[in-house]
Order: C-alpha cells, then sequence, then structure tokens
C-alpha cells in the first residue's frame, strides 16, 4: 500500500463577495479533487488544538500524526534542523524574516508593517542582508543563518525561549509599536530589531529593489522562538519508509526530525510562481524509491491568503489539482498497486485576515480499495455537511492508514 498526502496550506477560506459569496476552493477548477472526493472518506478536523496559535508548525506537526501540545516547541528550531543546523540544548533559534516597513515616520516604533515578505524577495538577495546581519551583529554567542526567500533563521545562545514575540503577517498595515518586544524581557530583541533597520535601510541590496520598483527588506522582525526539536520516528510509529517534499524550511525540519527523508525541487519557491510538476515527479521518484509515505507540501494557497492575491490563490488550487494531484494519482493507478490519497489544507488563511485562522478545515481521503460515500465537490461546506469532524488533528492519519 503507498500513501500520498498532500497538504495544500491555507487552501481554506471564507466565502467572499466578489466571487459570488462562494470560497476560492468553491470557485477554483479542480475536477481531480472533486472526482477523488465522491468516493473518498470527507469530513472536518481540526488541526491546531484550542489555545494554541494557529502556526504551519502546529498544524503540520498534528497532519503528521503528532500531539501538538506535547511536540511543538516553534516553527523556528525545525527550520534550523533543515537548514542543517547544530543546536546545543542551550540555544534558542529563532524565525527572523527580513520585512518591509514603511520609511516616512522618524522613530522606527511609530513605522507600520507593509510586508512581511519584502515582496517575496529572492533568497540571493537576502542571503546578503543576512550575511550583513552577522557581520554587525553576530557575536560568539548569537549567529544569523540565511534560509529561503524572506524566512531567516537566528540562534542566540542562554536566551529563554519563552518570550512571546508577534508574528509580522499577523500585523499587516499596522503601527508595529505596540507588538514590539517589550519590557526588560524583550528590549534585547527589540535593540536588535531596531538596530536592523538603519543598517538594512540603505542597503546596496535594497536600493536596488528600489530602483526595480520592489519593497525593500529593510528590518528583521524576530518571532516563534523554540530549543531543539525532537519528534518520535515516523517509521518506527507507523512501519513506513516515507518522504517530505516543500519548499519550505519549516515542513522540511518536521519531516527530518521524524525520520523522513527530504527532496529539495529546484524552482520550487513557497509561492504562486513555483515549480509545480517538479513536486510531482519528485512524488513519483520517492515512491519508486521504495517510500511508502509521502508528504507534499505546497505552500502557495497560504501565502497568496497572506498577501490578499484572491485570483492567484484560486490559481494556486487550480494548479495543484492539474499539476501535482493528477500525474501522481496518474502514476499510482500505473503501478497497478493499492493506494490511498488523503488531501487537507493544514488551516485557512483567509483572503480577509491576511493570516491563519483556526478554523476546522476540510478533509478527504481516497481509498482505491474501497470506494466511500464521499461529497460532489471538495469545498469546505461539503465536507462540514458529512457532520463527521475530528476534534484533534493528529488522530486524522490513523484514519488513513489504519481504518
Amino acid at each position: 500500500m503507498k500513501y500520498l498526502v498532500l497538504l495544500c496550506d491555507g487552501m481554506a477560506d471564507y466565502k467572499i463577495p466578489s466571487l459570488g459569496n462562494r470560497t476560492p476552493m468553491e470557485a477554483a477548477k479542480k475536477p481531480m479533487m472533486d472526482m477523488l472526493a465522491k468516493k473518498s472518506l470527507c469530513g472536518t478536523v481540526s488541526n491546531v488544538p484550542e489555545g494554541m496559535v494557529p502556526e504551519s508548525d502546529t498544524a503540520n506537526i498534528a497532519v503528521l500524526s503528532y500531539d501538538p501540545k506535547i511536540y511543538s516547541k516553534g516553527r523556528s528550531p525545525l527550520e534550523a534542523v533543515s537548514m542543517g543546523l547544530t543546536m546545543r540544548p542551550d540555544d534558542t533559534a529563532y524565525r527572523c524574516n527580513v520585512v518591509t516597513i514603511s520609511e516616512d515616520e522618524e522613530d522606527y516604533d511609530d513605522k507600520i508593517m507593509l510586508d512581511h515578505s519584502a515582496d517575496e524577495i529572492t533568497t540571493a538577495e537576502a542571503s546578503e542582508l543576512i550575511k550583513t546581519m552577522e557581520e554587525h551583529f553576530g557575536t560568539d554567542a548569537r549567529h544569523f543563518y540565511t534560509g529561503v526567500s524572506y524566512r531567516h533563521c537566528m540562534i542566540w545562545n542562554n536566551t529563554p525561549s519563552e518570550y512571546n514575540f508577534m508574528r509580522p503577517h499577523d500585523i499587516l498595515g499596522k503601527t508595529i509599536k505596540e507588538y514590539l518586544p517589550q519590557g526588560e524581557a524583550g528590549k534585547p530583541f527589540y535593540d536588535l530589531m531596531r538596530a536592523s533597520y538603519d543598517i538594512l535601510n540603505h542597503h546596496p541590496i535594497n536600493e536596488a529593489r528600489r530602483a526595480r520598483g520592489l519593497r525593500p527588506a529593510n528590518s528583521i522582525w524576530l518571532w516563534s522562538p523554540g530549543k531543539k526539536p525532537a519528534l518520535p520516528n515516523f517509521y518506527e510509529k507507523w512501519g513506513l519508509h516515507g518522504t517530505v517534499i516543500s519548499a519550505v524550511d519549516l515542513i522540511k525540519g518536521i519531516g527530518l526530525c521524524a525520520g523522513l527523508k527530504s527532496i529539495d525541487v529546484e524552482g520550487a519557491t513557497g509561492n504562486v510562481h513555483t515549480n509545480w510538476s517538479g513536486k510531482a515527479y519528485a512524488a513519483i521518484e520517492a515512491f519508486e524509491n521504495d517510500s511508502d509515505f509521502v508528504y507534499i507540501h505546497v505552500e502557495a494557497p497560504d501565502e497568496c491568503g497572506h498577501r490578499a492575491e484572491l485570483d492567484n490563490k484560486i490559481l494556486s488550487i487550480e494548479k495543484i489539482d492539474e499539476l501535482i494531484l493528477k500525474p501522481v494519482y496518474d502514476y499510482l493507478v500505473s503501478t497497478g498497486e493499492a493506494f490511498k490519497i488523503m488531501v487537507l489544507p493544514d488551516h485557512p488563511t483567509p483572503i480577509v485576515m491576511r493570516t491563519h485562522s483556526s478554523d476546522p478545515v476540510p478533509f478527504m481521503i481516497y481509498s482505491s480499495k474501497a470506494a466511500a460515500d464521499g461529497v460532489d465537490s471538495f469545498t469546505e461546506d461539503s465536507c462540514t455537511a458529512k457532520n463527521f469532524y475530528l476534534d484533534h488533528g493528529y488522530n486524522l492519519l490513523s484514519y488513513m492508514i489504519e481504518k
């Protein structure tokens, strides 16, 4: 038996008046998802436990069958694992976004968060900015490391992991003052973020971006601290050799911590301009190389939600359907071996909110061996109408593998 999980990050949404009061999932043309949904076990699931922040680390840990209340230690250390960084027990990793804040205000505190991704800055450009941060602010205890696009890592020895930072994508369009690190515990982080603006705002990389009509990555934003992570081994838990495929360091890190292999796909970006087909071919290659379980994570719907790009969110759902799900499904059929496919978001990223919500998400589990009484179209409403709801997302994978 082969198992495919297709995780469409942030795909679920709310109804949008300009779409005739439909969601992007309802508006998208997705014949493969809809065809499989007719024969699938369908319902809704909460991947984010009550009281926890609806972040992708928490939700994807749950989808992979681990209880987030036990194993979610912050996204940054998982990203550090994916980047090949070694963390000591007394190290804390921090997500270090390069962001765009407004420039007109004289005081840093009065500036406005314009873009958490700095127009989805390229990794090559961001790498130069992170090198500059390391040159100016790196110490024996603190170092900066380049990740992908706007997502980077800072590791700081002997600092607490309990400080509660604000997520930059939650404060788009807002003055940053009340969301900056506060008090004595927050002062070292506040000072570092404020100083980064003075160094980065007129960096040659940012001046060149302005000249091209792009937003500058003129400040860092620290958040999501965590200590060295550990997850139970996926093979020991399920008896399946697995592979994770994602453009996002966070998801790769989760997979590696669980003992899964990770495949890097050339041209996979984490946004709508990604190598869709490359992810499908990587999944097929993984199955051919003796993986029983493949986890494809697609970030694009989430990024489109954060950027309020409605048309691109619909397009990303259609591309997932056409260029990822269909070729992998066709391959699995061609092998003659039994297989199961699960499709779901980790959490909603509603266009109107431009950030994550904790609402339940739709899921479908298709089995080539036994058809179920599914739904006519894979949407939020149709899956809700099935009245099959799981309040603990970490139990969902057992329905795919064992039931």
